[in-house]
């Protein structure tokens, strides 16, 4: 079924074009799972270190087709110092899924409570310290990423179904 656009929204017109997305899918899900237990663990492991908010920021990045519009991204950088060396960080969240708000308030809202120059707590994860991180608790960025990749398999699987 196709509209004025000329957007087909039937799904790939080929059994192959659907089980690639059906795959691409689960991969989006996987990752999403793989960066939620990499995130849980970094926070069930992590140490408190000093650290030293050197700059804080919100980025803008335009949306897309799907999420037309503007996002903000809280962004921060701090230094730190694990068994004698010194780093430099910059994750609010232990996820390596970042994070998007759309509205500048909701990503300020994250970092309101650090200020630059200002000493704060920051969490080591002892076997990763290069990847500290100043809020010890999960983000749901890759549960969201877990939910569009089944969504996306599972569309793409009834696609493939009607291919059969």
């Amino acid at each position: 079924m196709s509209d004025n656009s000329g957007v087909d929204i039937d799904g790939p017109d080929s059994l192959a074009g659907a089980l690639l997305y059906v795959i691409i899918g689960l991969a989006i899900a996987s990752y999403g799972g793989y960066d939620y237990l990499q995130q849980t663990e970094a926070v069930r492991e992590s140490v408190e270190v000093d650290a030293t908010v050197t700059e804080l920021s919100i980025e803008t990045t335009s949306g897309t087709s799907s999420n037309p519009g503007v996002n903000y991204e809280p962004a921060v950088k701090f230094e730190y110092r694990y068994n004698g060396t010194q780093y430099t960080g910059t994750k609010v969240y232990p996820a390596d899924i970042e994070q998007n708000y759309e509205t500048q308030s909701a990503a300020e809202s994250v970092i309101e409570e650090y200020e630059q120059g200002a000493e704060t707590t920051a969490y080591v994860e002892p076997a990763e310290p290069n990847d500290a991180l100043l809020k010890n608790k999960t983000s749901n960025a890759p549960l969201i990423a877990i939910g569009i990749g089944e969504i996306f398999a599972l569309f793409a699987a009834v696609s493939a179904g009607k291919k059969i």
